[in-house]
């Protein structure tokens, strides 16, 4: 009996030890089953926004026919469209308001990302610029829109700096709204005070800083008129909004938010038109190269104009500066937008 009682404590203990693989083998099994619902999630998440951006991109030709690439006026001009470097991305913003049977886009920017993926360079192009539109004439760049869409713009473009465009996207006004509103607002440097208007009534900007929702950001990127240089001073805005929206969709705030990234994905998307070739895969081939570009490497530009004029039939325009549009298209085309920059002024 006494050895019976000895030898008690021994075989709990030995027990207690065979029953602590079967805990902690419990406890590794909920934490598998923890992590594979998370992966799960994740997947299901990951394969939501791939059917929200699916069912709203919608996809035309954007694009201008091979033969329309360049105008051949200039010696070795297709060769030297065929030979460029990097990939540009033409990124338009349509005016257009309920009831429009036409418009004009409002927002002319060239996305270049150099070939390292190190930078993304924005070359905006003020609307009123005086240029050659093939086909029509001497005209407004953006009357090469309203002309003949994005096709037209995209060789106008193309013809006078001497560069491939690659793709195209372009987004109506209401897209810029629904991003802002998506993020919960964005907050913005104006370089002037203006008095807008929106749905609710007057959108008042203080030259500073402004905290925007979607309905005053609109107002502020469409404002020129009572700003100093109009249709330039409205580019400034425009690259202004780029940024701010830019810089709070990376925030944490917002990439640690799934409600808010399916939000913004969704708004982004809802009224996104890509030229036939810009497929969603490829989007995100491009979005994952550039993970390590920050707010420091997204550089501003204004494409060169040498001041304001009118033309012939009296409307007001910007005057093209000729030779340095042929220094931007060479740079574009040769991937050396770094040297560009670093002899004239951009925007920080």
């Amino acid at each position: 009996m006494t050895d019976l009682l000895e030898n008690a404590p021994a075989e709990a203990d030995d027990r207690r030890r065979r029953r602590r693989p079967r805990w902690g083998l419990r406890i590794l099994g909920v934490l598998l089953g923890m992590l594979f619902l998370v992966v799960a999630l994740a997947a299901a998440f990951l394969l939501f926004l791939n059917q929200k951006v699916e069912s709203n991109i919608r996809h035309e030709a954007l694009l201008p026919t091979p033969s329309a690439a360049a105008d051949g006026t200039a010696p070795g001009t297709a060769a030297e469209v065929l030979a460029s470097k990097g990939l540009n991305v033409l990124l338009i913003g349509s005016d257009a308001r309920p009831g429009d049977t036409a418009s004009r886009s409002d927002v002319m920017v060239l996305a270049h990302i150099p070939e390292d993926r190190s930078k993304v360079y924005l070359v905006h192009f003020p609307r009123d610029l005086w240029m050659s539109i093939p086909g029509h004439g001497q005209a407004k760049l953006n009357a090469a829109y309203a002309y003949g869409g994005a096709p037209l713009l995209v060789q106008t473009l193309q013809d006078k700096l001497r560069i491939r465009i690659d793709h195209v996207a372009k987004t109506d006004f209401n897209g810029f709204a629904g991003m802002v509103d998506a993020v919960g607002g964005i907050t913005v440097y104006a370089e002037e005070a203006s008095t807008g208007q929106g749905n609710g009534g007057p959108v008042v900007i203080k030259q500073g800083w402004n905290d925007l929702n979607g309905e005053q950001a609109l107002s502020f990127v469409r404002e020129r008129y009572e700003l100093s240089e109009g249709d330039i001073s409205r580019g400034r805005r425009q690259q202004a909004f780029i940024k701010a929206l830019m810089l709070k969709v990376i925030s944490p705030e917002t990439i640690t938010n799934p409600l808010k990234i399916a939000e913004f994905t969704d708004a982004a998307t809802k009224n996104l038109v890509v030229d036939e070739g810009l497929t969603v895969s490829f989007m995100r081939e491009e979005a994952l190269s550039l993970r390590n570009v920050r707010s420091g490497d997204i550089v501003f530009i204004t494409a060169p104009f040498t001041g304001f004029g009118w033309s012939s039939d009296g409307q007001s325009i910007d005057i093209v500066d000729e030779p340095g549009m042929a220094s931007l298209g060479d740079a574009i085309r040769q991937d050396r937008l770094g040297d560009y920059t670093n002899r004239v002024s951009v925007i920080p």
